[in-house]
């Protein structure tokens, strides 16, 4: 794990480009996850109407779900297959969290990303937010994530690790459910 100054992350992003990823999976969060990681999955209603859907992933590829929780965000631009990213958490020192975009949808009933861990992350594995609709014009995210601690530090917290991440993809469902509600002309999701 590394701390950086959260108003010089881009310096961390500049490294992170030519790293590798921490785990064998890649891509893995598109289909079956794989045995021995802890997984995780999250489904929360974060809109409705006939644009929702656009514009909940109009927020989620313009990485509104990370710094609509807390998060500073460097990225050399929207989510794209390849893009990487780094997350910091905390200011004026922030944890450097880096990872990359493995894959990308963009489909009439279904849209989102998935990313993965790169080295410096706190945990080692990947993480995919896939936006879907109802038949009721429900807008629902569905976060997936297999991982597994990525130092010692997070080994040692254990169940406390765990709970970090569960705390965080909540914040990422709120996110995108303000985005969705602040749009002039809509209503508040129930």
């Amino acid at each position: 794990m590394r701390l950086h100054p959260a108003r010089s992350l881009r310096t961390a992003l500049a490294r992170a480009e030519s790293d590798t990823f921490t785990y064998p999976d890649v891509g893995a969060t598109a289909g079956d996850l794989p045995a021995g990681y802890h997984h995780l999955h999250h489904r929360v209603r974060v809109g409705a109407g006939p644009d929702a859907l656009d514009r909940a992933e109009a927020a989620l590829t313009t990485w509104h779900a990370q710094s609509g929780s807390g998060l500073v965000v460097a990225a050399d631009g929207p989510v794209a297959e390849g893009r990487t990213v780094v997350l910091g958490l905390g200011r004026p020192l922030s944890l450097v969290i880096p990872c990359r975009v493995v894959w990308t949808l963009h489909e009439p009933d279904r849209r989102g990303f998935a990313y993965g861990t790169l080295p410096g992350h706190p945990e080692s594995g990947e993480e995919s937010f896939v936006l879907t609709p109802d038949d009721d014009g429900s807008v629902w995210l569905t976060i997936t994530a297999f991982t597994n601690p990525g130092n010692a530090l997070v080994r040692a917290l254990g169940p406390g690790g765990r709970a970090i991440q569960t705390f965080f993809v909540r914040r990422y469902g709120a996110a995108i459910r303000r985005s969705v509600s602040s749009e002039p002309g809509t209503s508040s999701p129930r």
